[in-house]
């Protein structure tokens, strides 16, 4: 796959196939012309998953988010790249979907909690430019970055993949109703991985709690209920809906990108000096999570 940048990105998407150019359009969608509303959506979607019970009793089984909460989440954010920047076919692809397989393959996870996370991946890119970014995704762009993640979800041999966009979504939406409920490791979870954020962030401690009333006024209600979370006043939420509509007003009278963003390149703060794709993710069994 070509991961060059594009003098006109938008124009080259519009003359693409969604589904046999999903890849492409992916990329220059996430690493060209949208990377950090994408990125930021990205961890929103990694987020929301911890709302669901059965997922976040592993991960706090695990003490991966509490222990090595920056390691864990370096490890995701480079094994999705590695695949998604590489174009799902290419040699460093495969040896991400290896490691991302065999991590995964050491629990007893649902296939719906599968489909869900994917879900994220999908939806969540797609909700944050709709409110956010400059612009939405037109439908091709929707449809090729739908196709680009159901490759990824083959790639994991995930069972059941709705072949419809519009099927997943409604999916996804039941199973968020269905699914989404308080749960004491839901909350450790969700807390830890904040941290991380903030620390990313450079944070200072006195300003914390200011910019946790600034993530959960982010925060879609039933997914902040699931945390059990207290909801912000309506005068924080009112302030941060304004810098947020500030922001796209902003963004959207930029010119288009040109230079893309990678995130294989970026020197994440676990591995300042590089990275081997074996080395990633974890290697803990199966009864440190029970």
């Amino acid at each position: 796959m070509d991961t060059t940048a594009s003098p006109q990105a938008s124009q080259e998407i519009a003359g693409l196939d969604a589904v046999e150019d999903c890849a492409r359009i992916a990329f220059l969608l996430s690493s060209q012309l949208f990377p950090l509303t994408i990125e930021k959506a990205l961890e929103y979607a990694l987020f929301k998953t911890f709302a669901v019970p059965s997922i976040s009793k592993i991960l706090a089984g695990t003490r991966e988010f509490s222990d090595r909460g920056q390691k864990r989440y370096d490890d995701t954010v480079l094994v999705l790249a590695e695949i998604t920047e590489g174009g799902h076919c290419g040699m460093r692809s495969q040896a991400a979907y290896a490691r991302l397989n065999d991590m995964h393959g050491r629990f007893k996870i649902r296939d719906e909690d599968f489909l869900y996370t994917l879900g994220t991946f999908i939806f969540e890119p797609i909700r944050a430019l709709k409110l956010y970014g400059p612009r939405p995704m037109t439908p091709h762009e929707e449809e090729a970055w739908f196709q680009s993640y159901l490759r990824l979800g083959r790639g994991m041999k995930l069972k059941g993949l709705p072949a419809e966009k519009d099927a997943f979504y409604a999916w996804y939406l039941d199973f968020e109703k269905t699914q989404f409920r308080p749960s004491d490791s839901n909350r450790t979870v969700a807390d830890a991985t904040m941290d991380v954020l903030f620390d990313m962030l450079s944070v200072p401690q006195g300003l914390r709690g200011i910019a946790r009333k600034v993530a959960i006024s982010l925060m879609e209600p039933h997914v902040a209920e699931a945390f059990e979370y207290d909801r912000p006043s309506p005068l924080m939420a009112g302030a941060v809906s304004a810098g947020m509509s500030a922001r796209r007003l902003v963004l959207a009278l930029l010119p288009e990108r040109r230079t893309l963003r990678l995130q294989t390149r970026r020197k994440l703060p676990t591995y300042p000096h590089g990275y081997e794709i074996d080395a990633l993710g974890t290697f803990v069994c199966p009864h440190a999570a029970e």
